[in-house]
């Protein structure tokens, strides 16, 4: 309780909330409460602080630089560069996903069927997700309010997109099959642009490779036998 009291005057209400949404959006990835991650980044600054202050000479110069780096390295680690990379995985599963889920809409099923079909056929992150949607409904959530409530769980703008407009169209009544056609024509464009992207950046990688390896090795090759002479 008093560890709740003394976050609440260091940080701003509004940071507080951002830090506990993004916690949320990294699901099984996630570690932290909201109150660990803040106490554990806070501690261990104050760590660093007190450290770099004892040990290195004119560690008061550098011992505010320093923590002040860690503080905000510690937010990219544990809370923005895990949020991309579950962001990059989720993205992938959902072609599969949502193709099968298409599918299985195909077939005449309602969209609570076919979730849950699809989701007993489908082993990813993403079907995870899904399944705590549905799970939820046990505990008197209607499939819109829990696809809702999924969105919250899902760093993925692209989708919390789809299930935007699959919630829209069930409510609606219009044809979620043209939604979802429509959606999946969309995931496909999205991964073969990430494809092309990726084989654009191979030339600059190779350059990189070649400037720190080959580039040296060439240059003893072609000057070795003139440092040997000057050296015999």
């Amino acid at each position: 309780m008093n560890d709740k009291r003394i976050i609440r005057r260091i940080y701003r209400k509004q940071e507080i909330l951002s830090i506990s949404e993004k916690l949320t959006s990294l699901g099984s990835d996630n570690k932290f409460t909201t109150l660990s991650f803040c106490n554990t980044r806070l501690f261990t600054t104050l760590l660093i602080f007190i450290i770099v202050l004892l040990v290195i000479d004119k560690g008061y110069l550098y011992a505010p630089f320093v923590a002040i780096i860690y503080y905000y390295i510690f937010y990219y680690v544990f809370i923005t560069r895990k949020i991309r990379i579950r962001t990059s995985r989720l993205d992938y599963q959902a072609l599969q996903f949502f193709e099968i889920l298409t599918l299985t809409l195909e077939s005449g099923r309602n969209l609570e069927q076919s979730l849950r079909v699809t989701c007993d056929n489908v082993e990813s992150e993403l079907s995870s997700e899904f399944k705590k949607a549905l799970f939820e409904m046990s505990f008197g959530k209607s499939l819109l309010e829990a696809l809702e409530h999924m969105k919250k769980r899902i760093p993925s703008e692209t989708i919390n997109n789809i299930i935007l407009n699959i919630v829209q169209t069930n409510q609606f009544g219009n044809s979620i099959l043209d939604t979802m056609y429509n959606q999946i024509d969309f995931l496909r464009e999205k991964q073969l642009l990430e494809i092309k992207g990726q084989i654009n950046k191979i030339p600059n990688k190779v350059s990189i490779v070649s400037v720190i390896f080959i580039v040296p090795l060439i240059m003893v090759l072609i000057l070795g036998p003139y440092l040997i002479d000057i050296l015999g």
